[in-house]
Formats: C-alpha cells, structure tokens, sequence
C-alpha cells in the first residue's frame, strides 16, 4: 500500500505523544485533524501554539496550522487513518489497568470509520488491549467486519505501534528511532508500516499486536529493574556510610558496567507504570519486576526521612526558631531533568507530602512550569535565587540544568541528584 494512500490522519489525544506525532504527519504535508476533549489545547493549537514544553515542537506546530496542514477539534472528523494516543491508567483498585480512555476513543471515532480506514493505537497497553479495540469497535459499528486475533481480516485494519520515545527530544526520536508495529493479521501490519513510513527514518519491524504490546511493557521494565539496583545501592550505601556518586563512578570504570544514577524515584507515564501492566498480566513468574518496581516506589518516603532529618538539624542550628519559622526549598516537580511532565513524579510526591506535614513556608522551584499543580496550595513558587536566599533547608529533587550552573546554597541540603555532592563532577551517567 502506497504512504501516499493516507491523505488525511486524524490523532486523538494531542498530549506528550499525540501532538509531537500530529505535528511531524503534518510536516509531512498530510492533512492532519487533531482530536482532544481539552478545548483550552485545541483552541491553543489552532493559534499555532502549545500547550505543553517540547523542544522544537512549537516550531513545527505553528508551521503546520499556518499552512493548513494541521488543525485541532473536539470530535472525531473521517480520516483514512486514526491514532490513539490516549493515557493507559490505574483504576484505582490495586494495579488493574484503566483502558476507559482507550475505549472513550474507539467509541468516539466508531461513527465517523469508514471500510478502508486504519486504527493504530500507540498508548502503552497490556498484552490483549489492541484486541480488545477489534471487539469494542465491532460492538459499536455492526455493519463493519473488525479483524480478530489470529489474522482474520475485515473491513477495518487495527494495529499497535508503541511510541519509544524520550520526552526534551520527542521531535528527533519520533523521526529517527525504530518502530514496532503489531497488526491484527498482515495486511494491518504492513498498512501501518507504509503509515510511519511516511517520517519515520528509522526501521519499521513488524511482528504481532501481542508482541509489540509486550515489547513496549519489557522496554520499560528493563530501564526500571536497572534503576532500582541504582537507588537500591544508594539505601546501602547511606547505611554503610559511603558516597554513592563516588562509588557508582568507580563501579563504572569497569567495561562491562554501566549504573544509572539514584534519584527520588521513579515517574513518568512509562516506566513508573508498565511494569505493573506485565505483574497484573503474570503475577507468579514477575518477582523481580515486582520488586524493582516495590524498591523504586519507597524510594521517596525514603527521601522524606532525610529531610525530616535535615529540618530537626537545621533547628537545633537555630534554638530560636520554631518548624514554623523554617523555610524549606524543593528544587525540582517534573518527572524528569528539563521537561513540564509531573505525571506519576516522584519529586511532586515528595513536595505534596511536604506541604501538608511541614508547618512552615515550602518554597518551590520548578522553571518548566507556570503555576503549582493542585495539592501544593499552601506552597510558593519561587525562582532559584528566592529559594537559595531564605530556605535554611534545601532538597535537590530534579537535575534542571538551571541548577547545575546555582551553585550550592548554604544552610542544610538533602541531594538526592547528586547536583550539589559531586555526581556531575565525577562523570557518571544520568538515569533517564
């Protein structure tokens, strides 16, 4: 099937992933109809701004809506092929995935498909989601033959291509990492393969939908089993009282070895919850990935001991001050080094956790965001230099590269990046 059979794409869901991908299918002069229930983003996007921090996109984005290539709605519109792009959360009861937003999109775009249309589904799913869309699908429109596992063909092709993505270099990734692409029989697989052909520069591999939806959920769990050993040695090496930057960097120097650095935990939408989604589909043979993911989720109230630890010396420093005196500053919300993203952030844990258990001013430095998430309502946001001239107590969360070059404040500090006692210095590898 020739790419240039796609004429007109629609994305649903114009978040971290739906947005960058509407805009590169853009770029590519294919007519593009985003799709998001947020009105404030599809109002946003058609100005040819953003609404989320990406390096590079709003660029592409302002080109796109400036030559008609790309525009944003609040409901589905026919397309020659949809993508989803949709979050792949908890429940809320234990780790059952909630695949309601999957279904509200499939449900949504069901009126509008037409015989010949492609559906992919990039959110990260666990094994059977993609299926599942085939009987959803079919249960909403009747008239249409959805394929079913096994390569049965019908009237609408349905695949899964997971995103491999790292957010702060969404733009270049998309364009040049490979792609899994699992369809539900060949003909969708090779549809979907010819679809991201049309950007991407990398491999297309083709497998099976079950397949490809594992291989997004292993991806993840191996970078989470790694930094768990990461902040598993930082637990032992408090206890042994040994500095873990230096020790990791040491450890390193062998060719064969190659630690990520500790942190508070780990967040995201990816790695903090696909794990889960492999335990949840195999319980008795997950024990390492279940503990991996258990040694990371401690990780912050570990973070908290210390600086509960720091505040109670910080007043010894100072008799005459009392808890509610104390200012203390948190540097850092976001997931991960130089994005917006809070999803699932350990560092956001931490602050909230902070602000209804420390009765004195909490001072918060995120520059990637222009005001506090909920949950922080008693909290300042402040800049750098605020937080480094009235906290007696400061907790590096987040390696921003704006407090790389801030220097060391003076007062107690808890670094749980590594900024301030050496991390950088030594040369070891970040963690992702």
């Amino acid at each position: 099937m020739s790419p240039g059979f796609f004429k007109r794409v629609s994305v649903i869901g114009l978040g971290y992933i739906g947005l960058p991908t509407a805009a590169i299918f853009a770029s590519r002069e294919i007519e593009v109809v985003g799709v998001d229930i947020n009105r404030r983003a599809v109002d946003t996007i058609n100005s040819g701004k953003i609404h989320i921090v990406e390096p590079g996109l709003e660029a592409v984005v302002r080109s796109a809506v400036k030559r008609q290539h790309l525009r944003a709605t609040t409901e589905p519109e026919t397309a020659d092929a949809f993508l989803i792009a949709v979050p792949t959360p908890f429940n809320g009861t234990g780790f059952e995935p909630d695949l309601s937003y999957v279904r509200a999109a499939c449900e949504a775009i069901a009126p509008v498909l037409e015989k010949g249309n492609l559906i992919v589904l990039e959110s990260t799913s666990p094994v059977g989601t993609t299926e599942k869309m085939a009987h959803w699908l079919a249960a909403a429109r009747p008239d249409l033959v959805f394929p079913e596992h096994g390569g049965q063909q019908g009237d609408i092709d349905i695949a899964y291509c997971p995103e491999r993505v790292l957010p702060g270099n969404v733009m270049r990734e998309l364009v040049s990492n490979d792609r899994i692409i699992g369809g539900l029989g060949k003909r969708a697989s090779n549809r979907a393969s010819a679809l991201y052909k049309t950007f991407v520069q990398g491999d297309c591999i083709v497998t099976n939908a079950r397949t490809a939806e594992l291989a997004k959920l292993t991806e993840n769990s191996f970078r989470d089993v790694n930094i768990a050993f990461a902040n598993e040695l930082s637990l032992v090496c408090d206890r042994l009282d040994i500095d873990v930057w230096e020790l990791i960097h040491l450890a390193n120097r062998h060719p064969r070895v190659n630690i990520l650095q500790p942190g508070p935990g780990v967040g995201g939408h990816c790695i903090a919850v696909d794990p889960w989604f492999i335990v949840y589909s195999a319980p008795d043979e997950t024990r390492l990935i279940r503990t991996a993911r258990e040694v990371n989720d401690r990780k912050p109230e570990w973070v908290l001991e210390k600086i509960r630890a720091a505040i109670g010396a910080a007043l010894l420093a100072r008799p005459a001050t009392s808890a509610a005196q104390l200012p203390v500053a948190c540097y850092g919300l976001a997931f991960k080094p130089d994005i917006d993203d809070l999803r699932e952030s350990p560092a956001l844990e931490i602050a909230r956790r902070l602000a209804t258990e420390h009765p004195g001013p909490l001072l918060l430095v995120e520059p990637n965001i222009d005001a506090l998430p909920s949950g922080l309502e008693g909290a300042s946001h402040v800049t750098i230099e605020t937080a480094h001239r009235e906290a007696a107590v400061h907790v590096m969360l987040v390696d921003h590269r704006e407090f790389k070059r801030s220097g060391v404040p003076s007062g107690e500090c808890v670094d749980v990046r590594g900024v301030w006692t050496g991390a950088d210095a030594l040369g070891s590898q970040a963690a992702a």
